[in-house]
């Protein structure tokens, strides 16, 4: 049975969130800002907690 890493877990919620933010019916600006908001917690959290 495997284990789930909690900051694992955030990480890939963030890159989802990161992607929809892509897709969203908003300018350039507002989708690339939430992209790299997103994305950046997501490589925080991978580094932080050890996320494969």
């Amino acid at each position: 049975m495997t284990s789930f890493i909690p900051s694992a877990i955030r990480a890939f919620a963030h890159r989802r969130m990161a992607l929809s933010a892509l897709r969203a019916n908003s300018s350039l600006s507002v989708r690339l800002a939430r992209y790299n908001n997103h994305m950046t917690i997501a490589r925080n959290l991978e580094t932080a907690g050890g996320a494969a």
